[in-house]
């Protein structure tokens, strides 16, 4: 092993719709976190790798700490929280059009206590004038004595570099866990899965898509095409008939575009089938919450 080689893991934090999708898929280079203006869009941790020939920062997309009203809610902030614990650098990712929150004092204040080196990225530059940005810089510096504080547009690429450079400095020596092909140790039906909940939270209106969770039922591999079965439970009879639409036409423009995206992935021709299933207040049961791939064990 190159003794100069350094590599760790790296979470990435912040309350719902700052960014964190958006830059965990800058990193990698390809979508595989799904982005939606809506909040509460990641629900499980999404591990993303970088290889460069210098080190291996391995990245996890949390779901955004917010006040959780139900059990579902209750598991993304669980999943959050042992991140930081669980991790070599903590990324604090806050919205700079959003201005300093109540929240994001409370998660800056939570984060000091964990001893670990945090950086702190200051996301949608892009969105704010620049005058504006030194204050903020001074507001969060008082609250934790950061190792870094980086402003970015994650949108545009731009200070993503930056951003790297500066956690390799807090990595330790070390081996490369993955190879250096590895973008994402998310499975293809995972990826699948969520970029047609993504096409559902831009279409459909704010309450529906958090009520959504998916199934792959098939996934077989063609010589020509990848046929894909899946189905999409809501909660509500009455969300079951807006996700079909009329005629059908809202689920067509939902696999349209899903489909789309998923070729993009598997560099394939696909056949996607989608199918609604009503389960009602799956949010708030334990086993559906596990058997939709929500959580690895029996508590919260």
């Amino acid at each position: 092993m190159n003794k100069d080689f350094k590599s760790g893991f790296c979470a990435l934090i912040g309350m719902p719709n700052v960014g964190k999708s958006t830059l965990l898929n800058a990193i990698a280079g390809q979508k595989i976190a799904i982005i939606s203006e809506k909040p509460q869009t990641t629900r499980n941790k999404i591990l993303a790798v970088y290889s460069a020939p210098e080190a291996q920062i391995i990245f996890t997309d949390t779901p955004g700490i917010h006040n959780p009203h139900n059990k579902l809610g209750e598991y993304m902030v669980k999943v959050a929280n042992e991140s930081m614990r669980d991790t070599d650098v903590v990324i604090f990712v806050v919205d700079a059009s959003k201005g300093i929150r109540p929240k994001e004092r409370e998660i800056a204040e939570n984060i000091d206590k964990l001893g670990i080196p945090a950086v702190l990225v200051i996301n949608k530059i892009d969105l704010i004038k620049k005058e504006d940005l030194l204050p903020m810089i001074a507001d969060f510096s008082s609250m934790n004595d950061f190792e870094d504080i980086i402003p970015i547009s994650a949108k545009e690429e731009d200070g993503v570099d930056s951003l790297l450079s500066a956690i390799k400095h807090y990595l330790e020596p070390g081996p490369m866990f993955y190879d250096e092909n590895t973008v994402t140790d998310q499975p293809e039906k995972a990826i699948a899965a969520e970029i047609i909940r993504e096409k559902m939270l831009w279409l459909l209106d704010e309450e529906i898509p958090h009520g959504i969770a998916m199934e792959i039922t098939r996934m077989r591999e063609k010589q020509r095409i990848t046929e894909i079965h899946a189905t999409i439970y809501c909660e509500k009879k009455s969300h079951k008939g807006i996700i079909i639409g009329k005629n059908g036409d809202m689920l067509k423009q939902i696999g349209t575009l899903a489909r789309e995206d998923i070729e993009k992935m598997l560099d394939k021709k696909v056949y996607l089938q989608l199918w609604v299933k009503i389960k009602t207040d799956w949010r708030n049961s334990d086993f559906l919450i596990k058997n939709f791939g929500y959580k690895d064990d029996d508590s919260i």
